[in-house]
């Protein structure tokens, strides 16, 4: 019974919330189910097999080593959202087992051994699809399906060739299985929007960065075409609102979140315009990643009562008044 009367005790602030992590992470399902439903629909029943693998190998990574540790925590939904974003970042033609593979690298390797949701310094989904990249770069740049073989609409334009932008923003084009349709992931993103889970500042900072980069270095200047291509292509809108919006990986201070967008937006523009590859999105976030901590205590405002910043600005009001009395003697 004394036990029962004992008060927890525990640093300020103290914050209610009836916002919770797996509330957040369903209503990020939710917004991704138009990119995968259309995914789906436009590569066929393959493009189903490579995502329910992802999901099933992340969530059965986290739950075999919730066993290990004595603690499950597949009810957050975490797990399924990286099994889900892994899948739509793959090509239809990936095979099953490296999808599974690369399940089980983002869980267990860059989240649970960094101590789980929350203390992973990057995006789990993005940096598993940076390991398969690296490690089978012939199957994750195979964007072949139902005979289609032709180049994906950035390397097109990379290679000088021409586009058609309406079938890139309808997404009847070659890419990953969730990144071809630019109004189905907007719909997803509008959703996300409207219930308060993202906001613009990092999307909205990443776009128009990119697009100015585009412009500027793009050699196209501001033909249209070309940009509305650079901006509709690859996975910019995927990463944009789904992954560069994590989150634990992203700034907490609002200054650090534009900064972070023009961070991701340079490097994006630097790997797309300058490098050897058409895309930069995966590898830009990843960076981004990991600049974090440093955007944050850049940008961390001072908190009040701290004695060092309190110190300055007393020497400063001092210096101030004494600018002020040196004056008032002049005009004497």
């Amino acid at each position: 019974m004394a036990e029962e009367k004992l008060l927890k005790v525990s640093s300020n602030p103290h914050i209610r919330s009836k916002v919770t992590t797996n509330g957040i992470m369903l209503a990020v399902i939710i917004a991704l189910m138009p990119a995968t439903g259309f995914g789906i629909y436009h590569f066929g029943i393959r493009a189903l097999a490579v995502i329910l693998t992802t999901v099933a190998s992340t969530v059965l990574t986290e739950y075999l080593f919730g066993l290990y540790k004595k603690k499950q925590t597949i009810g957050d939904l975490s797990a399924v959202v990286t099994g889900l974003l892994l899948g739509i970042n793959l090509p239809v033609s990936a095979p099953l087992w490296m999808a599974a593979l690369g399940g089980v690298f983002a869980i267990l390797v860059v989240k649970m051994l960094f101590g789980g949701l929350g203390q992973n310094f990057m995006n789990p989904a993005l940096a598993a699809r940076c390991f398969l990249v690296i490690s089978f770069p012939a199957l994750m740049t195979d964007f072949s399906y139902d005979g289609f073989t032709g180049a994906t609409p950035l390397a097109a334009l990379k290679g000088g060739e021409s586009v058609d932008l309406w079938s890139m923003i309808l997404g009847e084009t070659g890419g990953t299985i969730g990144e071809t349709s630019v109004i189905a992931l907007l719909i997803g993103a509008c959703f996300l929007i409207l219930i308060g889970v993202i906001d613009l500042r990092v999307p909205g900072t990443y776009i128009v960065t990119v697009a100015l980069f585009v412009v500027i270095f793009g050699g196209h200047g501001l033909d249209p075409v070309y940009l509305c291509a650079q901006l509709c292509g690859g996975g910019l809108m995927l990463g944009a609102f789904f992954m560069a919006t994590d989150y634990v990986t992203r700034p907490v201070t609002r200054m650090g979140q534009y900064i972070y967008g023009v961070i991701l937006g340079v490097l994006t523009g630097i790997f797309r315009i300058f490098g050897p590859s058409a895309e930069g999105v995966s590898y830009a976030i990843i960076l981004g990643n990991l600049l974090v901590p440093l955007i944050e205590k850049m940008t961390m405002p001072v908190a009040f009562g701290n004695p060092s910043a309190w110190r300055k600005a007393k020497a400063k009001m001092e210096k101030l008044a004494a600018s002020a009395e040196g004056g008032k003697k002049d005009e004497k």
